[in-house]
């Protein structure tokens, strides 16, 4: 039969339980590396795309090289003398053609078909906006507001007319008894 047990230590140091933070640092050293492997692959992927980039930019650097030297040579034959009288002439002779190209009587014929009997003309300008439509500024008088609104209505759903706003109003005063306002049309007729 064996006697007592008597627990010996014959180490230098006390017993340690170190084997639960040795495996937890196991686990942490796996998953560190785990996450550097898909760093280093996201890392070469962009570097990839980063290349791709840099020579389609190259690409388009040298595009833009032979853009700007057709845009020099050209540049200098418009500023030719010749070439300068030629661009002014002509569009000096395309601002007279649109500007001789309203029919001015067509246009009142246009605005007599939808101006209610209460509603005065005091002012038209015709103009061109940047996409060569033509555009009317115009100033329109009435003893009371509801004829402009049933004008603003009729220019609206007319085909020789568009798109209606106004610009600004003016009530009647000791020099004008008219309700004044200052209207922008758009108007179908085709230079």
């Amino acid at each position: 039969m064996r006697g007592p047990w008597i627990p010996v230590n014959l180490s230098a140091e006390k017993f340690k339980r170190d084997r639960v933070p040795l495996i937890g640092m196991g686990i942490a050293v796996v998953l560190l590396v785990v996450m550097l492997g898909v760093d280093t692959r996201l890392i070469v992927r962009e570097r990839g795309a980063a290349r791709h980039d840099r020579e389609a930019l190259v690409r388009l650097d040298a595009q833009l090289r032979t853009l700007d030297g057709d845009y020099n040579r050209l540049a200098a034959e418009l500023r030719r003398p010749a070439s300068t009288v030629v661009i002014d002439r002509s569009a000096f002779l395309n601002l007279l053609l649109q500007r001789k190209g309203i029919s001015w009587t067509r246009l009142f014929s246009d605005l007599e078909s939808v101006f209610p009997a209460a509603v005065r003309l005091v002012a038209v300008r015709p103009y061109l906006t940047a996409d060569n439509q033509v555009q009317l500024d115009m100033i329109v008088g009435s003893a009371t507001p509801e004829p402009v609104i049933q004008l603003i209505q009729k220019l609206e759903g007319s085909r020789a007319f568009g798109a209606t706003s106004v610009l600004s109003s003016q009530p009647p005063s000791q020099n004008e008894p008219l309700y004044r306002y200052r209207v922008s049309v758009s108007y179908a007729q085709k230079l």
